[in-house]
């Protein structure tokens, strides 16, 4: 039989009114109805029993509506219902739904310890304080779509057993939302949501899909150690601080993303079981110790990439697209972020078989320690450092730096070198500096990545670098030292091709003005011969006499004609040709020497310029 409220009826609004109502601990054997009821009070319920439900529909409530450990077996229905003071089911068991929809409270929501076998619907519902659900149990989801919130809303160690959770669409303003340890056994739906501070859900397990789609969460979400065992929809959200997924496991999901975070994104040590797509334009993007058990595919903008000791056991790419992610009729909007650069910042312990680079800036990233980095793949526009700019001095002596692309890692080390630190970057905090002999493999490994990849252009500016730390390596002999040295001064190990012509047009120079001076004989020596006749036959012997070394002033050694002659013995020369010009003993151990060095410069010289053209 049905409970009903006998009271005077108030002249103005033509309801049912009361003062305060106390029921603590009073037993209603069926439904209790307050349907339309003004209390001008406090609604006191504590400990109170219902055989039935529980009817407030259109209720006014002055004060608070005090229900804790209450027992209801039924529903709790308080549609349309006003109450300017905190609502409290702290304890309370209801057997069946409990509905706040289009309520207003005007202060805080308890149900923290709360039992509920059916749904908490506080859709539309307006709420100017805090929600507590700590510890409750809900038996079929918890729905607070398109309400509006004052406070923070706290989920921590919930159980929703079969239901979703739903905020599609809710405005959280001056806190933010917790399901910090909540198990629930549906989805989390929050698109639409505004939240003016952070969504946790660290170490939740959520058995359905995760939607933020279109949400804007002003603080950041959190879902470290989290479970997540349907899809991950963050289409076109936007979060104002860091969003961490640290530890936590996707089981199968395949999109995370398109998504806006003016913080870091922060995937360190989750697991990804199925192949995934994940696009951000984030502040930086981290996904140290991350295990992709799949494919994966990460199209960032914005981000500086740390990928250090990632587990990548199936093709993972990295691409830096261009233009901003599309949403359809719009692009999403990345407010905030400022430089376009897409940055990797580490690959040290990554198996590097399995990773494609496109479009990427490799200026800061750390390569060493990187695992198969030889069959690394960079495709795109990548671009890496660059050497100093101008002209710098060394003491006395003026200094300009060959340009070239070097790694973060030779940056660091030159920068610790007082003679060549001018320029050059230091070493963040906590980055190791590596010396010359641990630098050269790693240039030996990105060098042999592209030449397999036949960019042979490309991996000239490895090689170089290659050289370089072998020839300041402390493991070397000093004779391989004094040879490298000399290699690169002549021609930059093979790859400067202006200096290796350099040098030949130098040699070529003094070797004229040697040929001017002294190779060439005062005079080309004329032929004598002699003939003895005996009994009708004629015998003749003739004799070219010895070069004569040249005399006088040198002025008058330097004439067009003896230069011109100069010039083809000196030309002759650098192509292994024999220039048939008598010489003085001085000239002819000159051109021996010309004729074994100026062919070496200009071999060098070509493989300079092959070096740089070859497909």
């Amino acid at each position: 039989m049905r409970t009903l409220l006998a009271a005077v009826t108030a002249p103005s609004t033509g309801r049912p009114a009361i003062g305060q109502a106390q029921f603590s601990e009073a037993q209603f054997d069926s439904d209790a109805e307050f349907s339309r009821v003004k209390i001008s009070g406090d609604a006191v319920f504590t400990e109170a029993k219902f055989g039935g439900a529980v009817l407030f529909t259109g209720a006014e409530i002055e004060g608070a509506a005090e229900f804790g450990l209450a027992t209801i077996e039924g529903k709790a229905l308080f549609q349309k219902a006003k109450i300017k003071g905190h609502t409290s089911f702290q304890g309370a068991t209801v057997d069946g739904d409990v509905m706040f929809l289009k309520a207003e409270l005007g202060g805080a929501a308890y149900f923290s310890n709360a039992g509920i076998t059916g749904e908490a619907w506080f859709a539309e519902a307006q709420v100017r304080g805090d929600c507590r659900f700590e510890l409750v149990q809900i038996g079929r989801g918890a729905y607070f779509g398109t309400a509006q919130i004052k406070g923070d809303v706290h989920f921590e160690q919930a159980q929703i057993e079969t239901g979703d959770v739903t905020f599609a669409g809710a405005i959280v303003r001056c806190g933010g939302v917790v399901f910090r340890g909540t198990r629930i056994g549906g989805d989390v739906l929050f698109d639409g949501v505004e939240i003016d501070e952070g969504a946790e859900f660290d170490g939740a397990k959520i058995s359905g899909q995760v939607r933020f789609e279109g949400a804007d969460v002003g603080g950041g979400a959190l879902f470290d150690d989290a479970e997540i065992g349907g899809d991950v929809w963050f289409r076109g959200a936007q979060f104002g601080s860091d969003t961490a997924f640290r530890k936590t496991l996707f089981d199968r999901a395949v999109s995370v993303g398109p998504l806006a975070c003016r913080g870091t994104l922060d995937f360190s040590e989750a697991v990804f079981n199925n192949a995934v797509i994940i696009e951000a334009a984030a502040v930086s993007v981290c996904c140290r110790r991350t295990r992709w058990m799949s494919s994966a595919t990460l199209r960032l903008r914005y981000a500086a990439v740390d990928l250090s000791d990632a587990v990548v056991e199936y093709p993972l790419t990295v691409a830096a697209p261009p233009r901003p992610f599309s949403l359809g009729r719009r692009d999403m909007r990345e407010p905030g972020l400022t430089d376009p650069r897409v940055q990797v910042v580490s690959l040290r312990g990554v198996d590097a078989a399995q990773l494609v680079l496109n479009g990427v800036d490799l200026s800061i990233c750390l390569f060493a320690g990187t695992v198969h980095l030889d069959q690394l793949r960079l495709e795109g526009g990548y671009c890496l450092g660059t050497v100093p700019s101008g002209l710098r001095w060394r003491g006395v002596r003026p200094v300009r730096w060959t340009p070239r692309r070097p790694l973060a890692e030779e940056h660091h080390w030159r920068a610790g070198r007082s003679r060549d630190a001018d320029g050059w970057t230091p070493a963040p905090p906590k980055v190791d500096v590596l010396a010359p002999a641990e630098l050269a493999p790693v240039y030996r490994a990105l060098r042999k990545s592209l030449e397999d990849g036949k960019h042979e252009p490309g991996a000239a500016d490895f090689y170089y670098g290659e050289m370089e730390m072998r020839r300041h390596a402390d493991d070397i002999p000093r004779g391989e030292r004094s040879l490298l040295t000399a290699y690169w001064a002549l021609s930059g190990y093979g790859m400067r091709a202006s200096r290796a012509f350099g040098w030949l047009l130098a040699a070529m120079t003094v070797t004229v003005l040697l040929m001017v001076l002294w190779g060439l004989p005062q005079e080309d020596p004329s032929p004598q011969s002699a003939g003895t006749l005996t009994s009708g036959t004629i015998s003749m012997t003739t004799k070219t006499p010895d070069p004569v070394n040249p005399d006088g002033p040198y002025k008058e050694r330097l004439s067009g004609e003896r230069f011109d002659k100069s010039l083809q013995v000196v030309v002759n020369s650098v192509i292994f040709r024999s220039s048939g010009q008598d010489l003085t003993t001085f000239g002819t151990y000159t051109e021996m020497v010309s004729r074994l060095a100026e062919p070496v410069l200009l071999g060098l010289g070509l493989l300079a310029i092959r070096s740089r053209i070859k497909r």
